[in-house]
């Protein structure tokens, strides 16, 4: 196995993102309508700072992980900060160092943007990926609420 790839998302990656983020949609029992496929994707591939970015990861010449992350203000500092949403890793390329390093790769582009805070979220169930994240991050005291629907 060779070393792995982390690039932006082109064009003509979008049947393997869709099989991507449907995976970890899946993973966190979810769907979503292929109206918000569309316009995620679109974002993906804008050029406007204020939307999301993504990394897809390639091993062997094949994707294999994806990450999207977004730059915002942030009332707490004058830069702006980094917050990562969704990282995926297909389950046989997992525990290769994929994860980490779509994750650095998203240190190094906060880096380059000016954004020294990087945060995501995940469940606490999410014992693989914590697993991970225990080493490469810091665990806030922060809980999470979410709005009724």
């Amino acid at each position: 196995m060779t070393k792995p790839l982390i690039r932006p998302i082109r064009p003509a990656d979008e049947p393997e993102w869709r099989r991507l983020w449907r995976s970890y949609l899946e993973f966190y029992e979810t769907t979503v309508p292929e109206a918000v496929y569309r316009e995620s994707f679109a974002r993906l591939l804008s050029d406007a700072p204020e939307t999301f970015h993504g990394r897809i990861a390639e091993m062997d010449g094949r994707p294999c992980g994806l990450v999207h992350y977004l730059f915002h203000a942030h009332m707490w500092r004058i830069e702006p900060v980094c917050y990562l949403q969704d990282l995926y890793v297909d389950s046989e390329a997992r525990g290769t160092g994929l994860g980490r390093a779509l994750i650095e790769a998203v240190y190094a582009e906060a880096d380059a943007a000016g954004a020294p805070a990087v945060y995501w979220l995940t469940q606490d169930f999410n014992h693989t990926a914590r697993r991970l994240y225990d080493r490469i991050g810091v665990l806030t005291p922060f809980i999470r609420y979410n709005r009724p629907s």
